[in-house]
């Protein structure tokens, strides 16, 4: 049985998302879909205090309505310096932010060459993968022929993968074809994110939408323990 995931890369996303890339055996970034304005391709959120704060990569968009996510390109690079000095200055105080802080430093500097968004998300990904011991296989939605249609090309690259079972995202269920995927020999299961444990933040009101660094700075070793895929 392998279990194949798909889905368009974000930017240093949150903990549901390495579960998801953790709970595949194989795990297609869907990045040459249209790229989608005020989504989370290029941004996430960090906890600063009592309230949250947007990190944004500037991406050029005029004159391209209908390009894709792998087409996408930085506004500059300055943006790099500015989004690690903020994780600076409101994780300073987190208990292993000293521990993993030149890992995630040394990711922003690389990424401060790179142009396109998905490369520099897909840095971050492995970079992240790395730190909470997830070896998925990480692969990109055009290595792979894909038929027409939403649910038929999610089909197609399951197939091509050699995969049998497709975790989906819960967001899903407004356009999936279930019975195309019993169909095709595919059994179709559907990613819970609910029930997540709360952890240390640095802050009075918990919030479990922000990226996996505020888990990584806060909790340490510790953080796959409030994730789902590794057991709690």
């Amino acid at each position: 049985m392998k279990r194949v995931a798909v889905l368009q890369s974000d930017y240093i996303p949150w903990k549901g998302y390495f579960d998801m890339i953790h709970m595949a055996d194989e795990f297609i970034l869907y990045d040459d879909m249209q790229y989608t304005k005020r989504d989370w391709r290029n941004r996430n959120r960090i906890v600063a205090g009592e309230r949250l704060l947007w990190l944004s990569i500037p991406v050029v968009q005029k004159g391209k309505f209908y390009q894709k996510i792998n087409e996408t390109v930085t506004a500059g690079h300055e943006w790099a310096g500015q989004h690690w000095k903020a994780i600076q200055c409101n994780y300073a105080r987190a208990a292993y932010f000293d521990v993993y802080a030149p890992r995630i430093e040394k990711l922003y500097q690389e990424c401060r060459k790179e142009d396109f968004l998905s490369r520099i998300n897909y840095c971050f990904l492995k970079g992240i993968c790395e730190i909470l011991n997830i070896q998925t296989k990480i692969t990109w939605s055009s290595d792979y022929s894909q038929a027409e249609g939403k649910t038929e090309r999610l089909i197609s690259l399951v197939q091509n993968a050699g995969g049998d079972v497709y975790l989906s995202g819960p967001a899903a269920k407004n356009y999936i074809e279930t019975e195309k995927f019993s169909q095709a020999g595919i059994r179709l299961e559907w990613m819970d994110y609910s029930g997540y444990p709360q952890y240390r933040q640095l802050s009075d009101s918990f919030e479990h939408g922000v990226s996996v660094l505020d888990l990584i700075f806060n909790e340490g070793p510790k953080a796959v323990h409030f994730m789902k895929s590794f057991g709690g």
